[in-house]
């Protein structure tokens, strides 16, 4: 009978273990420009604004678009899985308002992205959790009325628009408040990266990355 019942634990200890040997990190890839890929502990594969690097032979769960511009909008790079969902600005802002989705236990919010040659209406950011942790995808755009609230939102990584302006971006990124901040579109269209720019964007817990670097997301969020 002990025997029995040490065989029972061993093996509800084995199929724990294996378990949670099968979840890796979440990760985040930066492509270039604007493009990245999240991917989560359980291997759901989230990829935003496809237009330039590489990495995008991992099967998407999930792409999301900001806005219809070529370089932020090159869905047809990446390799999609037969229930793959596709979010565009359009979808993003059904019914004249910001929509929210939930996918494959990700939940997906999308707010407001303007600046002096994106009108409102013709795109957004995301805000993306995953595993718990909040990832917020500015899009192409400057300092927002919404931004103001988003410090009680305790995002954890935000991608922040530079576009030539990096000091401008920075402050942006103090309003925001998120405990990384991370530039991207630092250059023209075409240019994957510049890091003089992103150098010139200084914020408390600037992180930089170079195109086809990834690395851990780390979440403070417990909800």
């Amino acid at each position: 009978m002990k025997t029995k019942h040490f065989l029972s634990i061993s093996m509800l200890l084995l199929l724990l273990f294996s378990a949670c040997k099968d979840e890796g990190p979440t990760k985040l890839l930066f492509q270039g420009h604007a493009s990245f890929r999240i991917t989560s502990k359980n291997g759901t594969v989230i990829y935003i604004d496809p237009a330039y690097g590489e990495g995008y032979d991992v099967p998407a769960d999930i792409i999301l678009v900001s806005h219809g511009h070529y370089d932020h909008y090159k869905i047809d790079l990446v390799t999609q899985k037969k229930d793959c969902t596709i979010i565009t600005n359009e979808e993003a802002q059904k019914g004249n308002k910001y929509n929210t989705f939930k996918i494959k236990g990700v939940k997906i919010e999308s707010v407001e992205a303007y600046n002096g040659s994106h009108h409102r209406g013709i795109g957004v950011g995301y805000i993306i959790t995953v595993d718990g942790i909040k990832v917020y995808h500015t899009g192409d755009s400057s300092k927002t009325d919404q931004m103001e609230t988003f410090p009680g939102e305790n995002i954890d990584y935000a991608l922040i628009y530079t576009a030539g302006v990096p000091e401008r971006a920075a402050e942006w990124a103090k309003i925001i408040g998120a405990k990384n901040s991370i530039p991207m579109h630092t250059s023209t269209p075409g240019v994957l990266f510049e890091r003089s720019f992103a150098e010139r964007f200084s914020v408390p817990g600037r992180i930089i990355m170079e195109p086809k670097e990834e690395i851990e997301l780390i979440g403070s969020n417990k909800k």
